[in-house]
């Protein structure tokens, strides 16, 4: 095998384990573990070549390379055969030109990314796929892995539910009850996932998955198992790639977790290693004022961070108090000149709702995101011919009641006022009424746009 990676401690340089060996912290000083790759083996191929060889597979139907994540195989996941990728030709999905968006808010060139564009309607199927691959490997080579486990605001639980029955595999979810959608609650269920509802937050249940996967020999599926992380770098691969080569000058993530904007940092680091790209872009992590530990960390220089409960936001898959890649994520932030920002509800809820008005279909998390970019530009943060490009991390489709009470004006108890409201009108079905309806709502929305009002 040409290419090579394996675990490795952040801390413990000398301490290195094999990528199916089931192990998800250091055994020597209990430090979280990533997964490195054989750079020196990678840069032996000249960059041309590499851009190349991308190119080619990109979105055809050779199995598995049409994925776009194994596409970059080779410094994705080198150890897994290919008969054991599990994979539902995710990624690739639409670089947004928001171009109207970004003229009324002045930036002069925002994009944003469309990762819940992709089979489970999330970016984490980017990395399940990976996790998922590695797993039913393992099962190949004589390991008994009775079912693969997950904590879950929503997102995560319908990648692993949707990859497990495509592999297979048994795969189990635990749920905050009552805190998720009902559209992210029914996709594990459909995939015939082992679903459970516990009373507490996101940290509740990770606490139960985390007990369960030492006990039982059930393999952990969170991003506390850094195999996530090599699926969802490949977002920063991919957004270059569709640019063609060129690096954007900001790249704005929502954070919970944090595993995503550690993800994004170590793509970009790797292909500037390999001569892919010639320089970095700067990071911003948008987090809910109501779950902001890494903001809090931030106002300190990251001189410390301290895990918080979190509470109740809009933004539900980022509603983590205690996110397991905050050390990654720092470290990260460091290397990218990174900076982070806050919104609150009122300010997440009107920015999705304004991306709507303009083509979009956004979450709330995505929502924050640019939120937090409109908060930047507005501080000139960011400059106005800055290149930015926006991680949206899931399908609006996901969160229907959230974009049914914003309409309906019935957020008031998260100090929502919506600026953007647009409401269906009930008229008879007679066409003299029908017309006056009709002109009377475009007079209004005349006088609207006449006062500076979004229509």
């Amino acid at each position: 095998m040409p290419y090579r990676a394996w675990f490795q401690c952040l801390h413990c340089d000398d301490e290195r384990y094999p990528l199916n060996e089931i192990i998800y912290e250091c055994r020597r000083c209990g430090g979280l573990l990533e997964v490195r790759h054989d750079m020196e083996a990678l840069g032996r191929k000249p960059a041309y070549e590499w851009m190349k060889l991308f190119d080619q597979r990109y979105m055809r139907t050779d199995f598995p390379f049409g994925s776009s994540v194994w596409g970059k195989k080779e410094m994705v996941c080198p150890e897994v055969d290919n008969e054991n990728v599990v994979s539902m030709y995710e990624g690739g999905s639409n670089l947004f030109w928001a171009e109207r968006l970004g003229r009324e808010v002045g930036i002069n060139d925002l994009w944003i990314k469309q990762c819940g564009n992709s089979h489970t309607g999330s970016f984490k199927d980017l990395g399940m796929t990976v996790l998922v691959s590695m797993v039913k490997q393992m099962i190949a080579d004589g390991k008994e892995i009775p079912a693969v486990a997950c904590a879950s605001t929503g997102d995560t639980s319908a990648a692993l539910a949707a990859y497990c029955a495509a592999a297979g595999i048994p795969a189990i979810v635990f749920l905050p009850k009552d805190k998720v959608s009902t559209s992210q609650l029914i996709q594990p269920i459909a995939n015939g996932a082992l679903t459970l509802t516990l009373p507490t937050d996101f940290d509740g249940c990770m606490k139960v998955a985390i007990e369960l996967s030492r006990r039982e020999n059930i393999y952990l599926a969170n991003s506390r198992n850094s195999l996530r992380i090599e699926g969802q770098k490949t977002v920063a691969i991919e957004l270059v790639q569709q640019d063609d080569w060129a690096v954007p000058d900001w790249v704005i993530i929502p954070g919970g977790n944090l595993g995503n904007v550690s993800a994004l940092g170590k793509g970009f680091l790797e292909m500037k290693a390999m001569g892919l790209i010639d320089r970095l872009p700067r990071l911003a992590v948008a987090q809910a004022a109501n779950a902001n530990p890494l903001y809090q960390s931030y106002l300190t220089g990251f001189s410390e961070f301290e895990a918080q409960k979190a509470q109740t936001t809009l933004a539900s898959a980022i509603q983590i108090g205690n996110p397991v890649s905050w050390e990654r994520a720092v470290r990260t932030l460091r290397r990218f000149d990174g900076v982070v920002e806050q919104a609150s509800e009122d300010e997440l809820a009107n920015a999705s709702a304004r991306a709507d008005r303009t083509g979009l279909f956004t979450c709330p998390h995505t929502g924050v995101a640019l939120a937090a970019l409109f908060k930047l530009v507005g501080r000139r943060v960011i400059a106005p011919d800055s290149k930015v490009l926006v991680i949206s991390t899931a399908h609006g489709l996901k969160f229907p009641d959230f974009k049914i009470r914003y309409h309906e004006h019935r957020l008031q108890e998260f100090g929502v006022e919506p600026h953007h409201r647009n409401r269906f009108i009930d008229v008879d079905a007679d066409y003299e009424a029908v017309r006056g309806a009709v002109l009377r709502a475009l007079d209004a929305r005349r006088a609207a746009r006449t006062a500076g009002f979004a229509t």
